[in-house]
């Protein structure tokens, strides 16, 4: 818990902020996904997934498929870091990895681009919605042929209207 001070000339107010409670599985959830890189489909390897305190939760090992299904025990706690590596000597610049910070999705996919997002969040501060948010934000580009976030190629405001 912590509070904010904010001032307006002579006068200060106090905000208190309490921290944010901790997301728990309900009950043992399967998670699913896939695994590639840029190359594509990634059929062989081994997939953990790791609990905020670097312990073991679950993990498979790919067999000719780019598919995984992963039980997370009920209780786990948010987040949980999934790490692909091709074998238990894969370094650690190589590993690919996807962050679970919702309780409500069940499918992470787990490629170049999820590593990226990871790593940025990591930096931010660490696994949480505003910090994933923000480096998914930074890290995912719009093609310059398309301006908006639905894919609309026209007068942004005739989607929404024509307010103009």
């Amino acid at each position: 818990s912590f509070s904010l001070t904010a001032c307006d000339n002579d006068k200060e107010s106090k905000v208190n902020v309490a921290p944010q409670k901790a997301l728990k599985y309900s009950s043992n959830t399967t998670l699913t996904g896939r695994v590639s890189n840029k190359k594509g489909r990634i059929k062989t390897g081994i997939i953990t997934a790791t609990g905020s305190k670097k312990t073991i939760i679950a993990s498979i090992e790919l067999a000719n498929t780019d598919k995984y299904s992963l039980t997370i025990p009920s209780g786990t706690e948010l987040p949980i870091v999934l790490t692909f590596q091709k074998d238990k000597h894969t370094s650690s610049k190589d590993k690919l990895t996807s962050v679970v910070v919702y309780t409500s999705i069940k499918k992470y996919d787990i490629n170049e681009l999820t590593t990226l997002i990871a790593k940025e969040a990591k930096k931010l501060g660490g696994y949480n919605h505003r910090n994933m948010s923000m480096a998914a934000d930074s890290t995912v580009g719009i093609p310059d042929a398309n301006k908006t976030s639905t894919g609309f190629r026209g007068d942004p405001t005739a989607q929404y209207g024509g307010w103009h």
